[in-house]
C-alpha cells in the first residue's frame, strides 16, 4: 500500500481563506510515490483559551529567542545518554522555546511547512478545552490534508462518551490524550471511564508520555510533569488491550523504560518525534517495524530534522521509510 498525493487547487473560498479542492472525491488514493504521513502534529493554541483563533492568523513567525532544540534537531535529536541532565538543566530556555514554537501553530504556517516538506497528510491532536475536534474539523475545510483527532473535555457537562461517539461519527481518526496540559493523570477515574466508552470505536488513542513542561515565570505552577511518568502510560495501555495505543515521542528520554515494557504488548505502537536515529532502530526491533510512525509533533518539532531523522535511522531501506513514512499510519488510522 502506499498514498498518492493529492492534486491541490485552490480553488474555492470559505471566509476569505482557500479551500482545497481535489481531482478526486477518494481521501486517499494509491500511487508509486513515497508518501509522508505526519502521525503527530498541531495546529492552533493548545496551551490557552480560545486557541482556535490562532488557527486563522497570518504572516506569524517565531520570536527570536534562544532555542535548544534547534540544536539539538541539528544533531538529530543525539543526547550521547545526558538527555535528562540537560532537560533539567536548560528547562526554562527550552519551555520558552517551545512556547514560542506552538505559537506558530497557524494554518498558514502548516500549509508552508507541508509544501516545503512534501508531507502529504498532517495528522492534528486537539488538546480541549483549549483547542477542539471542531476546530480541527473547521480547519479541514480549508485544507484536506489535515487528518483530525478529537480530546476529552474534562470539565465539560456531556457525557462523554456519546460526544466521542459522535466526534468519530463526524470524521475524528482518533483520541488524543494528553495528562499534563489537560492535569488529569491517565490512571484516574475521568480518563479511564473515557477509555472504557471509547474502546467500542475501535479507533487509535495517542498519547503524550514522558515528564515535560509547558509553562513558565509566573504560570510554572501550572506545570503537571509527575502526569506524563511512563509507569502510568504502560499501566495505561495494559489495562486497555483492546485499544491501540500510539505512544507520544516513544516516552521521551524515557524511551527505555516504554520499549521494556510494552514489548510485548500487541496494543502499543510507537511516534518517532524527538528520539535520534539509533533510538529508532531499537524501537523497530523491539515492536517490529509494523510499529513505529513518523512524527515530528509540529510545531514544537520541526518536520524537516525530523524527516531527516528517520531517513539517517533507515539507512537507505527503501521498504523500512514506507512503512515508516506512511504505510504503518495508513494502516492503524484506517486509511487502506
Amino acid at each position: 500500500m502506499s498514498f498518492a498525493r493529492k492534486s491541490l487547487a485552490y480553488s474555492a473560498y470559505v471566509n476569505g481563506y482557500p479551500v482545497c479542492m481535489t481531482d478526486s472525491a477518494t481521501p486517499f488514493l494509491k500511487g508509486p510515490d513515497m508518501q509522508i504521513i505526519d502521525s503527530h502534529t498541531h495546529l492552533g493554541n493548545i496551551l490557552y483559551p480560545d486557541g482556535r483563533e490562532l488557527i486563522y492568523k497570518t504572516n506569524v513567525t517565531k520570536a527570536h529567542i534562544s532555542d535548544p532544540v534547534d540544536l539539538s534537531e541539528k544533531l538529530f535529536m543525539r543526547h550521547f545518554g545526558l538527555g535528562k541532565l540537560i532537560y533539567k538543566l536548560s528547562q526554562k530556555s527550552i519551555t520558552k522555546a517551545q512556547v514560542a514554537r506552538g505559537m506558530t501553530a497557524t494554518l498558514e504556517n502548516m500549509r508552508n511547512t507541508l509544501d516545503r516538506n512534501r508531507v502529504s497528510y498532517s495528522v492534528c491532536m486537539p488538546i480541549a478545552p483549549y483547542l477542539t475536534f471542531e476546530d480541527l474539523l473547521e480547519a479541514k475545510k480549508h485544507d484536506s490534508r489535515i487528518i483530525p483527532f478529537t480530546s476529552i473535555h474534562f470539565d465539560s457537562e456531556q457525557n462523554v462518551g456519546k460526544k466521542l461517539a459522535d466526534d468519530v461519527s463526524n470524521g475524528a481518526m482518533g483520541l488524543k490524550l494528553h495528562p499534563i496540559i489537560q492535569c488529569q493523570p491517565v490512571c484516574g477515574r475521568p480518563t479511564m471511564e473515557a477509555l472504557q466508552s471509547f474502546q467500542k470505536q475501535n479507533k487509535p488513542v495517542l498519547v503524550h508520555a514522558g515528564p515535560s513542561s509547558y509553562y513558565w515565570n509566573s504560570e510554572a505552577a501550572m506545570n503537571q510533569p509527575k502526569n506524563g511518568n511512563v509507569s502510568e502510560i504502560i499501566e495505561l495501555v495494559r489495562t486497555f488491550p483492546k485499544i491501540q495505543f500510539i505512544i507520544g515521542h516513544a516516552g521521551l528520554f524515557w524511551v527505555n523504560q516504554i520499549r521494556k515494557a510494552l514489548h510485548d504488548c500487541e496494543n502499543a505502537w510507537v511516534d518517532t518525534s524527538f528520539q535520534p536515529p539509533s533510538e529508532i532502530r531499537k524501537l523497530v526491533k523491539c515492536f517490529g517495524l509494523g510499529k513505529v510512525l513518523y512524527a515530528s509533533d509540529w510545531p514544537w518539532g520541526n518536520q524537516g530534522p525530523h524527516i531527516a531523522i528517520v531517513k539517517a535511522a533507515c539507512k537507505g531501506d527503501q521498504y523500512m521509510e514506507k512503512r515508516i513514512f506512511s504505510e504503518n499510519a495508513g494502516e492503524i488510522l484506517g486509511l487502506t
